[in-house]
């Protein structure tokens, strides 16, 4: 009987094991009066190397975008200055050691940087990425965020890596 309850268990654990294993974030256009219209998908598994991000999006305009876990789970709009600020409600680049610096996903400052996400001609970011100091379980419960320019992984000239607005973001659940 023991080995019959202790053998019915192991599909359970299997599966929640791979409930664990991976999760997909739904990212949406933001600004300043709130969430917008859905751009697609990033779907984020652990693995030897770090946290994999796999891109499946469009609509963003081609180029270089800075691309961050943010704190809060939460891509609103707040006010800042006597003005709307879109995905603000998500905080800061997550930072947990307080390092607050930016040095980019394989330096020693903010956990939340990422590699810089590229968009083709067409508006489309497919692809895979890896942050390498990264694990599933440190991001669940905050944002992904895209900002619309670059980042140069510094915080000269500009802070933050001069990346700009935030213009997409989606939930880690």
């Amino acid at each position: 009987m023991k080995q019959f309850a202790l053998l019915s268990s192991i599909p359970l654990l299997v599966l929640a094991a791979s409930a664990s294993a991976a999760t997909t974030v739904a990212m949406h256009v933001i600004d300043a009066s709130g969430v917008g219209k859905a751009i697609g998908t990033v779907a984020l598994s652990d693995s030897a190397k770090g946290l994999v991000l796999q891109t499946d999006l469009a609509g963003l305009t081609p180029g270089q975008h800075g691309f961050h876990v943010h704190e809060n789970a939460d891509c609103g709009a707040k006010e800042k200055d006597g003005k709307r600020v879109a995905g603000l409600a998500a905080g800061g680049h997550y930072d947990p050691a307080k390092a607050g610096k930016h040095e980019g996903p394989s330096g020693k400052g903010h956990l939340g940087d990422l590699p810089t996400l590229v968009v083709d001609a067409q508006g489309r970011a497919k692809g895979s990425l890896v942050a390498p100091r990264l694990k599933l379980a440190d991001v669940k419960g905050r944002s992904l965020m895209i900002h619309e320019g670059g980042d140069n992984f510094s915080d000269n000239p500009k802070p933050l890596g001069g990346g700009g607005g935030r213009v997409a973001c989606g939930l880690i659940k």
